[in-house]
């Protein structure tokens, strides 16, 4: 098996649904504790963040629900798949996003977990709010009519 090589920016897992389910205000990038089977594991990009969030553990925020399998190679120390993960996030960040989530309902979502040119693995979180059925529709439409604006404006000149 060919060893994955580090290529800057690369995506290791996105929540495609994301965008389709919440409305998102805002994004930031938060770094993430992981351990090294988790990073060889990522690098293959066999990662799952669609039932994935964000919240508070002990006055920090952690990353629960992101699958992250194990990895195949026979090693010794196995991690365990779907564990809580720290994020790293300044302390004002982090009031900020805490406030938003307790006083206006919103829910932080992982958007993908990427790495960046440093070969760091990163987590973009979305502070979003949840779509009603209605709405999605509704975003589905414009979306829709966007797409076919553009073929036509493309078309005709």
């Amino acid at each position: 098996m060919a060893k994955p090589t580090l290529i800057a920016g690369k995506i290791a897992a996105e929540n495609r649904k994301a965008r389709h389910e919440y409305s998102i205000q805002d994004t930031l990038e938060a770094g993430i504790i992981l351990e090294g089977t988790e990073v060889k594991s990522l690098r293959l990009g066999r990662a799952q963040l669609a039932e994935a969030y964000a919240g508070p553990k002990e006055g920090e925020l952690f990353l629960f629900n992101a699958y992250i399998p194990e990895y195949q190679a026979k090693t010794a120390f196995t991690h365990e798949v779907r564990r809580p993960r720290k994020l790293l996030v300044h302390k004002k960040e982090m009031r900020k996003l805490l406030g938003a989530i307790t006083r206006e309902g919103m829910t932080l979502v992982p958007l993908s977990i990427f790495f960046n040119d440093r070969g760091l693995a990163k987590v973009s979180l979305g502070l979003a709010k949840g779509r009603k059925l209605h709405d999605k529709r509704a975003a589905e439409k414009e979306r829709d009519w966007s797409r076919e604006k553009s073929r036509l404006m493309r078309d005709k000149g």
